[in-house]
């Protein structure tokens, strides 16, 4: 059975499960229909299977999950096919959950950990215990051109998630994060059939937003697509004196000519942040414990804080088919970001809540611009078929970042303006000071960084045995460049620049129709971090210094099981990362390291009719190892919980029609905050429950959204050591969601 067939024969499982694809109607419709006393006509359609990376996986059983995604260089792929993990939620599940960032979406999968940045207004991920920023997360593949702090959810047609090492895939980011796997953003495209909805939200305690989504398709054969997304949204948030305003706008412009596919996406999106809350300092912490958790909706920040953070992004993306077996693309995007920050964190002293409160004023800016070119077909060579792809890829970005704050240093000659002291259980009000410290011109910033990734993959995809055995050998050569600038003068501080090769081996065998079994050896690469200036009291002798490329490895074995209505996999990996540590000569290098050995599984479909599941779990040793003086050796990684779990399902209930009942439940184990492991955070739950109900509404649907997140509102510590400093980020109070969406 070729991989081809083999794409066909799990089509049509998925067909006799209800499932949609390409212009499918749902069964779901005709139950509907039914029920208004009519049966419509169910027409089932299906292209053509093209060329393996350009046909997205089709929708699994349920709707929520499609088995496969986008893999960099490899192009689109079933996850069935691939000796790699990769699963991606569609844009039903985040509608349905009424997502509104990246982060909500991938709250679902038990391998990621979702928290924020340091001192900052932003969503940041663990995934298998290593960070990954949104200034990494690719569209349509392409990196660098996504917002960088925040990225909502209304983008996204799916959200891929790549689970592990990927620099031979994906090539490495700007931001050099994505250790343990990637995010790819999916770009929205107009349907087969004509979309007009009108959508409107409120979440508590006061947030209020609307929305317009148009798809229309055009030409003799619909080849021309356009599809536009506009949404705004203000109001007061859940936390106490925090208020947001969203704005988007998005328009995707798509032509499908058959052997020709061109694409532009354009897209606009601002966030105003005034007064929520930011996660806990604990670097001056002298406590023996973590400290208790404040009240769910409690604000420990000033009034004052207020961020403003807005890019204007664009994408163009090309592709060709030569014959029935060879295609070419191209693909070019960047973005132009403007960020203003004005924050005053707490840094917490002691248990009993004491601390004080920092300012800091932030003006950051900055441009991307992302490409990529390539060739992928297939061939064979007598018994053995061959999947090849070679591809090139860039990413070049700078960023100007000028930032003041208030002098508290008793021995400058500076005016003193000592930081205000507070208490996190019962603040004080604190008054913005004056700016006497100034590290460049916030007002017109000077450039302080140059970044430039470029690298070619090449790979080749054997088939042994009719395709029923897949060995995926590749290598990628990767140059990384890094240039820092001072923020007063934009004068060249440091350089540095080198370039590595990764290879990848991968092995997959399908044991049965439905059954595979893989392995798989990949790298991550990354520039280093800058040493350090002190050790303790202490000077580094290479303070500053970049410390060369990091080069994480992989190693994975695991199952994937689909049986049409019901899939899932399970897999064991370690990925081990060098980790900087400063030697008896007080020279800093990458001698330490933070190995993860981890098990995951997952589950998800429609085992009956009317019930979806979307499953997964994972456990993690995060050790510690030839840490600086053996001091932290066999530890645990901090930020890095042992365990997670998250179980999620939809029941239509039976006795009242077009009524769906949802929930979740979401399970994290204990995680540490610092590296001697002193500081330990406590497990937490947190139940999500929800009902939706559609109505029909002239020829179209009307469906009614309420939700409860947090329903217990439980106050906890929801991760620890997000960012390089010690850190407690609190996770969100009882949420109330009400939404109604109107297609016609």
């Amino acid at each position: 059975m070729t991989r081809e067939q083999d794409f066909r024969r799990r089509l049509v499982q998925r067909f006799a499960a209800g499932v949609v694809v390409g212009s499918t109607v749902a069964t779901g419709a005709a139950y509907a229909a039914e029920q208004n006393g009519h049966l419509d006509t169910i027409t089932v359609t299906s292209t053509a299977i093209e060329t393996a990376g350009n046909t997205p996986p089709p929708t699994y059983a349920g709707g929520q999950v499609a088995a496969g995604g986008r893999l960099g260089i490899l192009g689109e792929q079933d996850a069935m096919n691939v000796p790699f993990n990769v699963i991606s939620y569609t844009d039903e599940l985040i509608e349905n959950q009424q997502a509104d960032t990246i982060g909500d979406v991938l709250q679902n999968d038990a391998s990621v950990a979702v928290g924020t940045g340091f001192g900052n207004y932003s969503e940041s991920f663990k995934i298998r215990g290593f960070n990954l920023y949104n200034d990494d997360i690719s569209f349509g593949g392409l990196y660098g051109v996504l917002p960088r702090q925040i990225v909502a959810s209304d983008i996204a047609s799916r959200v891929e998630l790549f689970k592990g090492a990927s620099a031979f895939a994906n090539g490495v980011p700007a931001g050099g994060t994505g250790v343990g796997g990637s995010v790819n953003i999916e770009p929205k495209r107009a349907t087969d059939e004509p979309i007009n909805r009108l959508s409107t939200g409120y979440t508590s305690d006061g947030y209020i937003d609307s929305g317009v989504d148009v798809g229309r398709r055009f030409g003799e054969a619909n080849e021309f697509g356009a599809r536009l997304v506009l949404k705004r949204g203000r109001g007061d948030t859940v936390i106490d004196d925090a208020e947001r305003e969203n704005t988007l706008a998005l328009l995707g412009l798509d032509y499908d000519g058959g052997s020709d596919r061109l694409s532009f996406d354009l897209g606009h999106q601002k966030t105003v942040i005034d007064g929520d809350r930011l996660n806990l300092n604990l670097g001056s912490y002298t406590g023996s414990s973590v400290p208790d958790v404040p009240h769910s909706d409690a604000n420990y920040v000033p009034g004052w804080n207020r961020s403003s953070l807005e890019t204007t992004f664009a994408m163009m993306r090309g592709e060709h088919d030569f014959n029935d077996d060879w295609t070419g693309y191209a693909a070019l995007g960047g973005n132009r970001t403007h960020e203003r920050t004005l924050s005053g964190s707490v840094s917490l002293s002691d248990e009993a809540g004491d601390g004080t409160v920092s300012q800091l004023d932030t003006a950051y800016q900055s441009e991307s611009l992302a490409s990529q070119i390539g060739l992928r077909g297939k061939l064979d060579t007598g018994p053995v078929s061959h999947q090849l792809n070679l591809g090139y890829s860039s990413v070049y970005s700078r960023k100007d970042v000028a930032f003041e704050y208030p002098n508290t240093d008793p021995a400058s000659s500076l005016a003193l303006y000592p930081a205000p002291a507070t208490n996190l259980y019962d603040p004080v009000a604190v008054d913005q000071r004056p700016n006497n410290v100034a590290f460049g011109n916030v007002g017109d910033p000077n450039t302080t960084g140059r970044v430039y990734n470029n690298g070619v993959s090449l790979s080749d995809t054997l088939g042994f045995i009719d395709d029923r055995l897949l060995l995926t050998l590749g290598a990628r050569y990767q140059e990384i460049e890094v240039n820092n600038y001072g923020a007063a003068d934009g004068v060249l501080t440091d350089r540095f620049a080198a370039s590595r090769v990764t290879p990848v081996y991968g092995l997959l065998y399908k044991a049965t129709d439905n059954i595979s079994l893989y392995a798989n050896h990949i790298e991550a690469l990354q520039a280093g971090e800058s040493a350090p200036f002190t050790n303790g009291d202490n000077t580094v002798t290479n303070a500053g210094d970049v410390l060369g490329i990091v080069r994480s490895k992989q190693d994975e074995v695991g199952a994937k099981f689909d049986y049409g209505t019901i899939g899932g996999g399970i897999a064991l990996f370690q990925i081990e990362q060098p980790q900087v540590t400063i030697d008896s000569t007080n020279t800093a290098g990458y001698d330490g390291e933070q190995r993860n050995r981890g098990l995951e599984t997952s589950l998800y479909g429609e085992p009956l009719e009317g019930v979806r599941l979307l499953a997964s779990a994972t456990w993690m040793d995060p050790e510690l190892r030839d840490t600086t003086d053996g001091t932290n050796d066999g530890n645990d990684a901090p930020g890095v919980a042992g365990y997670r779990y998250v179980l999620g399902g939809e029941w239509d209930l039976p006795k009242v029609q077009n009524l769906t009942a949802t929930g979740r439940v979401i399970r994290t184990g204990a995680q540490y905050v610092d590296e001697a492991n002193d500081l330990k955070v406590d497990p937490w739950t947190r139940l999500d429950l929800g009902l939706r109900y559609t109505m029909p509404f002239n020829e179209g649907n009307l469906i009614w959204r309420a939700d409860v997140e947090n329903v217990t509102d439980e106050a906890y510590w929801a991760s620890a050591a997000t960012t390089g400093s010690q850190t407690l980020w609190q996770g969100e109070p009882r949420t109330f969601k009400l939404s109604a969406t109107l297609d016609f």
